[in-house]
């Protein structure tokens, strides 16, 4: 199944806690579309949101944080990895 990273802006501040409950929320919900959010990462100084998920399609992932109540249209399939 292809991997996606995805990225969310306008997080600042975000706390550990707070990306926990964010990516809680995906994983309650991310078999509804076939996705598997295995990580994320966030930089509270930016403000930008960093997850990675294996997916059908990116569409599927950005309907889960949609629903989620964190969308982004900035998801992008990451077939080469070292």
């Amino acid at each position: 199944m292809p991997e996606y990273m995805d990225v969310h802006e306008g997080m600042m501040g975000i706390t550990k806690e707070a990306l926990a409950e964010a990516h809680q929320a995906d994983l309650d919900i991310q078999d509804d579309e076939g996705v598997n959010f295995k990580h994320a990462w966030a930089d509270p100084k930016t403000g930008k949101v960093f997850c990675l998920s294996e997916a059908p399609n990116a569409e599927a992932v950005k309907r889960i944080h949609q629903r989620s109540g964190h969308p982004t249209d900035q998801v992008f399939e990451v077939p080469v990895q070292a």
